[in-house]
């Protein structure tokens, strides 16, 4: 079923060719969809809570007492956890935070001209909430993700969420991040609890973190829906486009397709090189290592959104790269780094042939949360600044004004804004009749 897959030489499609290649999986969103989470939305607005246990009962078979995990539970989840997958969490933590840290940035303070002063702070959102979903597994590493740049960007409140039962790893991460007010609540619902608040869950300023189909719907209705709500960004499914060239090694290209395939059926991988022989070997590869993985099934029916494209030069792939705007882009060429300044549109770059795609998704100590769907082309990955916003200050001294005035009456009239030009020159005249000049 693998060798399926053919290799496409690049520079016999036309245009119109060339830009169906590279078209995501199309995602189709029922009208009955959007209308079902509205009326999710609307129930959790009017009733609070108590759609919330309905919601929970229905959706995740879990009837609950309380939505809000106890300090107790969440300190003593890490006697539930072997040593090894512990230490493993705590190097991820400790190489997302490092990374992390050194994304805050300086606050600026500046005399313009005499007599102007402008500054900039940076100042945390007040309350958040973090969507860890659960799905086939709990994500760990979405958990870590979120939690960390929240605590070092110095949010107030956080509120994490995540569908019962809710796992003690994540428990353990929000233990090790100070975090605890977490809630076992999942799906659209979390999602606009969030937004609204209730009785029990907090309402946030900014909702981070992934989901499926109905988590997303939510996000979005919600951003319409409340003024003085955002959301992180819209994720849709991951994505991945490999260059390689003769150096690479066709079993390591293999097994990030692979890694890549098994995030969802809906998961797309492109395989880019100016080496035919590279590509067959790739397919060969492919087939013998899909035996030994537990995800088959679903690698099975993501990889019919694979291609294999065959180039005249790494050049042209860097090209279609860069149309594509992949999530994420892996160069496993000679002298990779010598790619890097061709690349304009990716959301996390993997570079050699010893940095694989999985080490990003948990441990390099970057963000995996990243824009798809082509949206690297004007956004960027979660960072620190996701968690904070800036608000700029100016302070004049008199003579400050008196030097600027001419050039705001001047801009302020040509815009036919005469009560911004007056409120200048009001200012102007007083300073005239005190100081004389």
């Amino acid at each position: 079923m693998l060798l399926s897959n053919k290799i496409i030489n690049w520079n016999i499609l036309n245009i119109s060719e060339k830009k169906q290649l590279l078209l995501r999986p199309k995602i189709v969103q029922s009208s009955d969809l959007k209308e079902s989470i509205r009326v999710i939305i609307n129930n959790v607005k009017n009733f609070g809570d108590q759609a919330l246990y309905q919601y929970t009962k229905k959706f995740d078979k879990v009837d609950l007492s309380c939505f809000q995990v106890s300090k107790k539970r969440i300190e003593s989840s890490s006697c539930y956890i072997n040593k090894q997958l512990k230490n493993a969490i705590i190097i991820a933590k400790k190489n997302i935070q490092l990374f992390h840290i050194n994304q805050k940035m300086p606050c600026i303070d500046i005399n313009t001209q005499v007599g102007i002063r402008c500054q900039q702070v940076t100042l945390p959102i007040e309350s958040v909430g973090l969507y860890v979903p659960a799905g086939s597994a709990p994500l760990l590493s979405t958990a870590l993700m979120l939690a960390v740049p929240a605590v070092i960007a110095g949010c107030k409140n956080i509120v994490l969420c995540s569908p019962p039962p809710i796992n003690n790893e994540i428990l353990y991460i929000a233990k090790i991040c100070n975090i605890y007010n977490v809630f076992e609540i999942g799906g659209a619902q979390a999602i606009a609890a969030l937004g609204f608040g209730t009785a029990t869950i907090p309402k946030v300023n900014k909702i981070f973190g992934p989901g499926n189909i109905y988590v997303t719907e939510a996000k979005i209705q919600l951003n319409q829906l409340l003024s003085g709500l955002s959301i992180d960004m819209i994720a849709g499914p991951s994505e991945l486009f490999i260059i390689a060239d003769k150096t690479a090694n066709p079993d390591f290209i293999a097994a990030d397709v692979l890694s890549q395939a098994e995030h969802g059926i809906d998961s797309q991988v492109i395989v880019a090189s100016n080496d035919i022989s590279l590509l067959q070997q790739v397919l060969l590869k492919l087939q013998k290592q899909l035996l030994s993985l537990s995800r088959s099934n679903i690698i099975l029916q993501s990889l019919k959104n694979s291609k294999f494209i065959f180039t005249s030069s790494l050049l042209e792939c860097v090209d279609i790269s860069n149309q594509y705007a992949p999530e994420h882009l892996i160069i496993q060429t000679e002298n990779s780094r010598n790619l890097l300044d061709y690349v304009i549109n990716a959301g996390s770059v993997f570079l050699g042939h010893w940095s694989p795609e999985s080490v990003g998704d948990y441990a390099s100590g970057t963000n995996h949360v990243l824009p798809t769907n082509g949206n690297t082309i004007s956004t960027s990955g979660l960072s620190v600044l996701d968690f904070q916003k800036k608000i700029t200050i100016q302070e004049l001294t008199p003579f400050g004004l008196k030097n600027i005035t001419q050039t705001v009456k001047t801009l302020a009239l040509s815009e036919h804004m005469d009560g911004h030009a007056n409120a200048v020159i009001i200012r102007a005249n007083a300073i005239k009749e005190k100081y004389g000049k």
